[in-house]
């Protein structure tokens, strides 16, 4: 009988449910996170190449009004 009331104790224990939530969740955050930084790194690469391209081309004026 008390070998029934330990596993029903350990049955409504719920700590360790919580625990594999936390995991879950962390992991999607970290998931979309990844995601989010791929996206953006990407678009960024672009940008920075014409800006780079859009400076090089540039002409820089010595000439000073006096």
């Amino acid at each position: 009988m008390m070998k029934f009331f330990k596993l029903k104790k350990f049955h409504n224990e719920e700590d360790g449910a919580v625990t594999v939530d936390w995991v879950v969740l962390t992991a999607a955050v970290v998931g979309l996170g990844a995601a989010a930084m791929t996206l953006v790194s990407k678009k960024t690469g672009v940008l920075t190449s014409s800006i780079g391209d859009y400076l090089g081309s540039a002409s820089i004026s010595t000439d000073f009004a006096k």
